[in-house]
């Protein structure tokens, strides 16, 4: 097995991506590797090289020319989402391995994913990277502003959420960049951004604050081992249990009435309890 180094300390600083039009592949691989080394013209090319490969490997094992030798990508589709083939590429580049966490190898990650130190996690056309940095482990997602700590404690029980939901997670492993090169820091793709954990756990609670406080206390037996951000994740995941059970609920009980007749039906026994209190 490779040997594993704790990761990217850049001074203590974080390097986060927000979402680009669909480029949350390009996003993950940056933030596995916590600097801009890559563009979404590298991922092309390097999906472009694995559509040349594969065309060979299909005449070589005698495909007729029309089975597989269409110009459509096997590896990157046309709104720009990347297959996990081209992400294992980006990562080799670095000497990082993606390991799938159901395989045998990956089996002490399941155990212990705290003694890890990146995660690349996928459903339909999305991707996004946990990662830990200085020891302390933060979820890499693009679509949220700023990078959301995770506790040790939370981390396990978050990825088994993921794969409750049908998530596909991959493990990382190898000799991740300690620093990251002057040279890819200048070449900054335009949507990276550095910050420090204090301004990314500052930026979550601005946004979070803006957002109406639920009533509903937490489902988790134990809060305070959660930070500010993982409180507001696991109760946007409760508020989306309690929605579809509520659905499920509605959809369960068969509606004996055509809505006109429930409107009607309603109005009546309204009608009836006003009786009652005249009397």
């Amino acid at each position: 097995m490779m040997m594993t180094m704790e990761g990217a300390s850049n001074g203590g600083m974080l390097y986060h991506e927000v979402q680009e039009s669909k480029l949350c592949a390009v996003h993950c691989v940056n933030t596995v590797l916590q600097g801009p080394f890559f563009s979404e013209f590298d991922l092309a090319a390097l999906a472009s090289d694995l559509d040349r490969k594969e065309r060979q490997v299909m005449i070589q094992g005698g495909a007729a020319s029309g089975d597989f030798l269409s110009e459509e990508s096997h590896n990157v589709s046309l709104d720009g989402d990347f297959s996990i083939q081209v992400l294992e590429k980006a990562l080799e580049v670095w000497d990082l391995q993606v390991i799938p966490l159901h395989s045998p190898v990956a089996e002490p990650a399941q155990i212990d994913p705290e003694l890890e130190n990146a995660f690349i996690c996928h459903l339909h056309d999305h991707w996004f990277c946990i990662r830990k940095v200085s020891g302390e482990w933060y979820n890499f997602d693009s679509l949220y502003a700023a990078p959301m700590h995770l506790s040790k404690f939370y981390l396990s029980a978050y990825l088994d959420t993921l794969k409750g939901s049908g998530w596909s997670i991959f493990l990382v492993r190898g000799n991740f960049p300690k620093e990251c090169p002057i040279s890819a820091s200048e070449a900054s793709n335009g949507y990276g951004q550095w910050l420090s954990p204090d301004d990314a756990e500052r930026i979550t609670k601005s946004l979070s604050s803006m957002q109406v406080p639920s009533e509903r206390p937490s489902l988790n037996p134990r809060p305070s081992d959660l930070s500010y951000g993982e409180a507001q994740m696991l109760s946007q995941m409760e508020d989306d249990d309690l929605k579809a059970a509520i659905a499920a609920s509605l959809m369960d009980s068969s509606p004996a009435l055509s809505k006109p007749e429930a409107v009607a039906s309603q109005d009546e026994n309204q009608s009836s309890k006003d009786k009652d209190k005249v009397e």
